[in-house]
């Protein structure tokens, strides 16, 4: 079975269908992965989650943060912001089925030598440990305490990963890695605020730069980072670009690299958020 990691949708479920066709055409029943962010801000997301649940067993997904955007809001915990295009899913007749399946998805997989995750992993986290520190969220998302999970679970700190860390705290910080993560520090400090490179305070790098990073030994696949386009590296594949600014949306078939792309209408414009 073929396997292809597919990049942010955020609701843009025309060019997920044209881009699921050319995948059949090619491969009639692959494996799908999705790097997370399914929802929000494009113009069809209430489609778009009841299409990728749809699929079942035939596909997997890795939650992003825009996911847990819409957990949070759905319970009164967030304030929609302004370019949120969320109200199908809060008004649809099958919400709290769509939000119940959302929930119990996992942060992280680790399968035949890729992990996947939405944004990234702190360099001192081995794959195994992102997976089991995943579970330890995925845990509280399933839970009966979910929504109070929720409302702790903003926050830029701790900024720093420490094994000791426990609570509100462990979890808050990661999640903000597997979802949010652009940059860190050699010792996996992580800075929240910037978005590039021009931004960035001196000593922060992205978080695949970093040397001695404990996940070289596997493939990351992440999305999250739509300026950094489609980048492949022997231990890295980011697969964000630019669905929702009028770029791509991309899915990559992990035996051979090969991608797929389609182009995407510009629905949202950078910096009017």
């Amino acid at each position: 079975m073929t396997t292809y990691a597919i990049g942010d949708i955020q609701g843009c479920q025309q060019q997920l269908t044209a881009l699921l066709q050319r995948i059949y055409e090619t491969s009639p029943s692959p494996r799908l992965i999705f790097v997370g962010d399914l929802v929000n801000r494009g113009p069809h997301s209430l489609a778009t989650l009841r299409n990728i649940r749809a699929l079942g067993d035939t596909a997997s997904v890795v939650l992003g943060n825009h996911d847990l955007h819409l957990l949070a809001v759905a319970n009164g915990i967030r304030k929609p912001h302004r370019s949120d295009t969320l109200d199908d899913i809060l008004n649809a007749e099958d919400r709290d089925e769509l939000l119940d399946w959302l929930r119990r998805q996992p942060l992280a997989l680790l399968e035949n030598g890729h992990l996947f995750v939405h944004a990234g992993v702190v360099p001192q986290w081995t794959a195994q440990q992102a997976v089991d520190l995943a579970h330890e969220v995925e845990t509280a998302l399933r839970g009966p305490d979910w929504v109070e999970f929720l409302r702790t679970m903003y926050g830029n700190a701790p900024a720093r990963w420490d094994d000791a860390l426990e609570g509100a705290d462990r979890l808050r910080c990661i999640v903000n890695a597997l979802t949010r993560l652009r940059f860190c520090t050699a010792d996996g400090t992580m800075e929240m605020l910037s978005k590039g490179v021009e931004t960035v305070l001196p000593g922060y790098m992205p978080w695949f730069d970093v040397p001695g990073r404990k996940t070289e030994d596997v493939t990351v696949v992440a999305g999250h980072w739509s300026t950094l386009g489609l980048m492949m590296r022997p231990n890295l594949l980011t697969l964000d670009t630019g669905c929702l600014w009028g770029g791509k949306l991309t899915a990559v078939r992990l035996e051979d690299r090969a991608s797929i792309q389609v182009d995407c209408p510009q629905y949202q414009t950078p910096g009017t958020m």
